[in-house]
């Protein structure tokens, strides 16, 4: 499919997305509302409600969804359709138990078919909602999650191939908390001071409505933190911790307090990292996740101050602001953060190396994107894994000025090494299933492929890039 092409679409007799509806003319005549006309932290930023399990039997949760699209007011005054599970933006939350099954039906009531992945999960690939695997607008599927992996970060997103990146533009996503109980002895920050938070951007006409167009990582000038127009938070002065999630299709984000004060960086997309590690900047690329925790205690109660983004910023201008927070109350705080968080497992000896290269078209209006220069087919297959296996795999993003990123399903990786130097510290020595890959980088990652047989994709996490076809599937067998 073309870069240039965004399709709300029908599935054709070969099982292939087709167009019946172009965003991209649409986006054409629609005329951009002026961000700087939009209240900063005049809105305050929404904290998800945990959602309750339809029932619950044994050790198994039931859960289940209606996709549909509703009205919610992202921008202060206007009321802006969305596409949501059971109308929540930008999302609700699952939190789960490891060893503790979740099962989840899904029904479709959207324009358009979608497929529900759980990203991060480790999960057979009839759950793995993978690209071809569609439920029909007015369908429905069951998806069994059996959450035998340790504490992690993960969100469900849909995945259906050409039209995920606008599904996920306008809304389709989720939060999924996995916990186990070595992680809840920690006396982490908890209860009402474990908030997690989406962050991405956007881009709105004139009466607040969505403006969809494949590639448009310009015209998304309005930044959102869970599902507001740059809100504010009201907090107490002791410490929060705060799973960041990136949710934006395609922007990088480099956040930092804008009162340069340092964060404790506790854990990444596969969970808790060993050691915490005490940084004043987070670097989270699409589908990327941090888990932070912020010590309000130091900032006397009528504090202000911002989250910013400073990634692309150039030298001399200001930062972005991402959303506000304001020091209102004092509170007591038995919390703490340990020098010892978890203790990650010996990597086992690779038995094989694999090469990938990443590439979009440059310079070209309807680009392609290629995982080893082929566009994605999801009737082949380009790499068979034998079960059990640990394998490296060097993935290199050959483009010139074009940053990627990569994503395994099935598997969380350990980063090994960036552009041939080691890791050895921060956060990539965490579990990781996304990893970022800056123009002409190179990053080598590790994974032990276990736990289920089949078809699995792996692509680039810009999802307008996985749109376009940078996307390959791996069978284990």
């Amino acid at each position: 499919m073309k870069a240039g092409v965004a399709l709300t679409g029908a599935v054709g007799g070969a099982g292939l997305l087709l167009p019946a509806l172009s965003s991209e003319a649409q986006a054409q005549t629609a005329t951009d509302i002026d961000p700087t006309t939009i209240p900063k932290f005049a809105q305050e930023m929404t904290v998800p409600e945990v959602t309750k399990p339809d029932r619950i039997s044994g050790t198994t949760a039931y859960y289940s969804f209606e996709m549909q699209e509703v009205q919610t007011e992202i921008i202060p005054g206007k009321q802006t359709t969305v596409r949501t599970f059971d109308g929540h933006f930008p999302g609700p939350w699952i939190k789960a138990c490891s060893g503790h099954r979740v099962v989840v039906t899904q029904k479709n009531n959207l324009p358009s078919p979608t497929s529900i992945h759980l990203h991060g999960g480790h999960v057979p690939e009839s759950s793995d909602g993978t690209p071809m695997d569609l439920i029909q607008p007015g369908n429905e599927k069951t998806y069994t999650y059996p959450n035998s992996q340790p504490n992690a970060n993960l969100w469900f997103h849909d995945h259906a191939h050409h039209v995920e990146s606008e599904n996920v533009f306008r809304g389709l996503t989720g939060f999924y908390t996995l916990m186990d109980l070595p992680e809840k002895a920690l006396g982490l920050p908890s209860g009402a001071y474990d908030i997690p938070i989406a962050i991405r951007d956007a881009r709105f006409d004139v009466d607040g409505q969505l403006i969809y167009q494949m590639n448009d990582f310009r015209g998304r000038t309005v930044i959102l933190a869970n599902g507001k127009a740059w809100p504010y938070f009201e907090v107490a002065a002791r410490k929060y911790r705060f799973r960041l999630y990136n949710t934006a299709n395609m922007k990088f984000f480099t956040l930092k307090l804008s009162n340069g004060s340092t964060v404790q960086h506790i854990g990444g997309d596969g969970g808790l990292l060993e050691a915490p590690v005490t940084t004043d900047a987070i670097s989270l690329t699409s589908g990327e996740r941090a888990d932070i925790v912020v010590d309000f205690s130091k900032f006397p109660v009528g504090t202000t101050f911002e989250l910013v983004n400073t990634e692309g910023v150039p030298a001399g201008v200001p930062p972005t602001p991402v959303l506000q927070f304001r020091v209102t109350r004092t509170a007591a705080d038995y919390s703490r953060v340990p020098a010892k968080l978890r203790t990650l497992p010996a990597l086992p000896t690779p038995t094989v190396n694999r090469n990938v290269v990443l590439r979009v078209d440059e310079g070209v209006a309807d680009g392609m994107g290629y995982i080893d220069d082929k566009v994605y087919d999801h009737n082949r297959v380009d790499n068979t894994i034998k079960y059990g296996d640990t394998e490296v795999w060097t993935v290199s993003n050959v483009n010139q000025r074009v940053p990627h990123n990569f994503h395994i399903h099935l598997v969380q990786f350990r980063v090994l090494e960036r552009n041939g130097v080691p890791v050895t510290s921060g956060p990539e020595t965490g579990l990781k299933d996304t990893v970022r890959l800056m123009p002409g980088e190179k990053v080598k990652v590790q994974a032990t492929f276990t736990g289920y047989r089949g078809k699995y994709v792996y692509h680039c996490h810009m999802f307008d890039h996985a749109a376009m076809g940078m996307m390959a599937t791996m069978e284990v067998v």
